[in-house]
């Protein structure tokens, strides 16, 4: 993680958390989350394609043990890395939207560029 938010959750649940919501980006290409946890989400997303892009056998299990489903594992070392090849870093962007009616918490998109 980047600056170490620690998101109002204890460490186990909060790295869950990234994880699935890390999954869920690489698997519709964006989602809709308050900015903070965004600004978390971003980076891992970020190493998860750094990894897919030097496709192996070693980056493959690496990027399994942190995704949570195996067909976005396949998804990402089949369509995700090779598109970004020639991209060095980047391939995320967090856009803000306005706080959210419940709570007025600052709301983000995150999605792959």
């Amino acid at each position: 993680m980047s600056h170490n938010r620690k998101l109002g959750k204890p460490t186990d649940q909060r790295i869950a958390m990234l994880r699935a919501m890390t999954t869920y980006l690489l698997e519709n290409g964006q989602i809709k989350t308050t900015v903070s946890r965004a600004k978390e989400v971003a980076p891992m997303a970020e190493k998860m394609i750094t990894l897919a892009k030097n496709a192996n056998l070693a980056n493959y299990r690496k990027a399994l043990s942190y995704l949570t489903k195996e067909d976005v594992a396949k998804k990402l070392f089949d369509e995700i890395g090779p598109k970004y090849a020639t991209r060095n870093g980047g391939y995320t962007r967090v856009v803000k939207i306005g706080p959210r009616r419940g709570d007025c918490a600052e709301m983000a998109i995150v999605q792959l560029v």
